[in-house]
């Protein structure tokens, strides 16, 4: 007599023990089939793009000694399984405790189909899985923004004062730095709400221009965050943006070149300081005119030009006249004792910038070779 037939349906994205607990019970009653959810049902339903590919998941899914055979569901929705069942013909429907539904009940018995509600049991010896409990402790992999030069020139009240470019770097999550550390983390975090883990595949310039959209309502009145944080989050590679009285660049520059971007990567280091304390006013006392955003402008030229030929002397003298630029605007940028640390790394470096606002967070350093404590960077590459 041949064994029946047991059908099991679910996304199988992040695959794990629990998984595999799973059809191991469902094997009992009979040789197991398994239909996996689509990559486009998988966005439909949940938003967000698979781990894994369909492809991926169906191979894994296929190798484990529990399974008969699997297939990719062509259906959408909730109900993907619906021709996939009409195939093979099962005897018997299994789903976990949070998987059924009254709407799988009925289809099941409308087709004579023996309904089975399967408990979360791990294994013996293992621990209790689950793919939302996985992704809870999965950290995000969305970039980090570290700004070059031109910093502040993002803002209308600077830019009135005098046009010119800000410098960002794309950085992959390497580490988790530190909130308030000048590292974009605020726009960061509005952006979790949207995609919790990483950027979607859109274009980085509109997902930019979104990203700013989203983080910033200029009707409720208040501080409008500045577009190079978007702009140096979501755009790849190396990035500059003219700014010129208004919220949102003019025209953007990008670089992608490998071996730019590998000797910024030699170069360019960062010493962890101090999260900026809260309450800390950067602004205060600021000291923004005409003649002080020229310099800031006329730095960052300087610094692109630089980098671009991979001239170092000439990178370490315009990254050092940004910095001096933007703090003769915002001396409270070097508040909190900042000016200790970089005095403490005066002589190994050629030059020295904070990171974003400054009064804490990161000193940004442009060395031959850097210190051994430093943080190495590393620029987040476009996708080809």
């Amino acid at each position: 007599m041949a064994n029946k037939k047991v059908f099991v349906s679910g996304c199988y994205d992040m695959l794990h023990s629990g998984h595999v607990a799973f059809f191991k019970e469902a094997a009992k009653y009979g040789d197991l089939y398994v239909g996996i959810g689509s990559d486009a049902t998988i966005f439909q339903l949940k938003a967000r793009k698979t781990i894994c590919s369909e492809a991926e998941r169906l191979y894994m899914v296929k190798a484990i000694r529990y399974v008969t055979d699997a297939f990719i569901n062509p259906g959408s929705g909730m109900m993907d399984f619906v021709e996939v069942v009409e195939q093979i013909k099962p005897d018997v429907f299994v789903v976990n405790e949070d998987g059924g539904s009254e709407t799988k009940r009925q289809f099941c018995a409308e087709r004579g189909i023996e309904y089975v509600v399967l408990q979360r049991e791990p294994d013996a010896g293992l621990e209790a899985r689950s793919t939302t409990l996985l992704r809870t402790q999965v950290k995000p992999q969305l970039p980090y923004r570290l700004d070059l030069a031109g910093t502040w020139i993002d803002q209308p009240y600077v830019s009135k004062c005098g046009a010119g470019w800000a410098i960002t770097i794309s950085l992959e999550p390497t580490i988790e730095f530190m909130e308030r550390g000048g590292m974009a983390t605020s726009t960061r975090n509005a952006m979790k709400k949207i995609w919790p883990y990483n950027l979607p595949a859109y274009d980085p310039e509109k997902l930019a221009k979104l990203v700013f959209c989203f983080e910033n309502e200029p009707e409720k009145g208040g501080h409008i965050s500045g577009a190079q944080d978007p702009i140096g989050i979501c755009i790849p590679g190396l990035c500059r943006h003219y700014y010129n009285n208004h919220y949102w660049p003019e025209k953007i520059e990008m670089v992608h070149d490998e071996a730019t971007l590998a000797w910024l990567e030699e170069h360019l280091c960062m010493i962890p300081l101090f999260a900026r304390p809260e309450g800390t006013s950067v602004v205060a006392g600021s000291r923004i005119d005409e003649a002080g955003v020229q310099a800031l402008a006329a730095a960052s030229d300087a610094c692109w030009e630089a980098i671009l030929k991979h001239d170092l002397t000439a990178f370490a003298a315009a990254f050092k006249a940004s910095f001096e630029a933007q703090t003769a605007m915002f001396p409270a940028m070097l508040s909190n004792g900042v000016e200790a640390w970089i005095e403490r790394y005066r002589e190994q470096a050629l030059a020295w910038k904070l990171s974003g606002a400054g009064a804490g967070g990161y000193l940004v350093l442009v060395c031959e070779v850097p210190p051994v404590e430093a943080i190495r960077i590393k620029i987040r590459r476009r996708e080809m």
